[in-house]
């Protein structure tokens, strides 16, 4: 129920899923024209910036989902709805789940429109019709863990500002990755070791993997393996957060 109302509260906002549905397309369509000069470079993985582009949409896409659900929760938190919840007996990780409804079916919406525009445009999986149903799998964990990062965010702050004043920040994190250029392609070495340190970098490989070189096991152990410990470490900081502000109230 709490799930179903954070999803209907969301559809019921155009502000609110538009931009994430417009923004990252629009970034695809600059970029991808803007820098296909780089797919002359030795060594570039593809002839196609557009192919290597698109995965970046799908953790552009859940960085809107991160906002979504931190500031519907920070919303309720403002109104008191979170402490009428929290008097219920709904534990506190499915009361967190339930919040992050809205964002996990706008990530599903996104990851799918994303997916059928680069097809559309040319682009082809490598991976095949597996390889595109498990990008749209990836890419829904993926918005699950920056989602639980926003809600852990609003428990923290209590406020759709303070949630808002992360976003910059969490942008910044993506462009410090392998998002334009692959790792060992970055000859600036303290951006090159930033990225590979990033685990964002390997997020976007793990997608990447499936769309320009087919079945890269190790990438996608490594990008599965640091989305679910994305969704762990937030679902944690959350709960631990959550219970900090109902003993504060």
């Amino acid at each position: 129920m709490i799930a179903r109302r954070s999803i209907v509260r969301t559809m019921r906002q155009p502000g609110v899923f538009i931009p994430p549905l417009s923004f990252p397309l629009m970034l695809m369509a600059v970029n991808s024209n803007g820098l296909r000069a780089a797919t002359h470079l030795p060594g570039f993985p593809t002839h196609s910036f557009l192919a290597f582009f698109l995965p970046f949409s799908f953790l552009q896409g859940a960085l809107f989902a991160s906002g979504i659900a931190g500031t519907d929760l920070a919303r309720d938190i403002d109104t008191g709805f979170l402490n009428r919840l929290a008097l219920t007996p709904v534990r506190g990780s499915a009361l967190l789940l339930g919040q992050i409804g809205g964002a996990l079916g706008l990530g599903a919406i996104q990851a799918c429109l994303y997916l059928g525009v680069g097809l559309a445009a040319g682009v082809h999986i490598d991976a095949g019709v597996p390889g595109a149903v498990l990008i749209l799998v990836l890419a829904i964990l993926i918005a699950i863990g920056f989602g639980t990062l926003g809600l852990w965010i609003a428990l923290r702050t209590g406020s759709g500002e303070g949630v808002q004043s992360q976003f910059p920040l969490l942008f910044f994190v993506l462009f410090i990755s392998s998002m334009n250029l692959p790792r060992n392609l970055i000859e600036v070495r303290w951006f090159r070791d930033l990225a590979t340190l990033n685990p964002v970098s390997y997020l976007i490989e793990a997608l990447r993997s499936l769309v320009i070189v087919g079945w890269d096991v190790q990438a996608l152990l490594l990008g599965f393996g640091f989305a679910f410990g994305l969704i762990a470490l937030s679902m944690t900081l959350a709960v631990s957060q959550l219970k900090v502000r109902m003993t504060r109230t």
